[in-house]
């Protein structure tokens, strides 16, 4: 969960332009289990953006070490809010 929350956290940087923070995490489904050893891919798809917040849904897909194959095991929606260098929530886009 602490990777799917950084990658959620990149593309809310990105959108904000700036420091965000993780106000909620929703619909977290485990669809199947991790094992030691395989990688993980974190798919991160910006869903909407209102003033200050935007939601984010991100998959975790994996491919075990020895195979080609991979499967969906984990996805969630967070929700971050855009912070001022004080901590305080600002507009995700100052300019609209």
């Amino acid at each position: 969960m602490s990777q799917m929350d950084l990658a959620a956290g990149n593309l809310a940087a990105l959108t904000a332009r700036g420091r965000a923070a993780t106000i909620a995490v929703d619909a977290m489904k485990f669809h199947r289990a991790v094992k030691v050893g395989d990688e993980v891919s974190l798919y991160a798809k910006l869903l909407s953006v209102g003033r200050t917040s935007m939601k984010i849904h991100v998959e975790a897909w994996r491919r075990c070490r020895d195979g080609d194959e991979t499967e969906k095991v984990t996805e969630a929606s967070f929700t971050f809010v855009a912070l001022s260098k004080d901590g305080v929530s600002r507009p995700v886009r100052p300019e609209a």
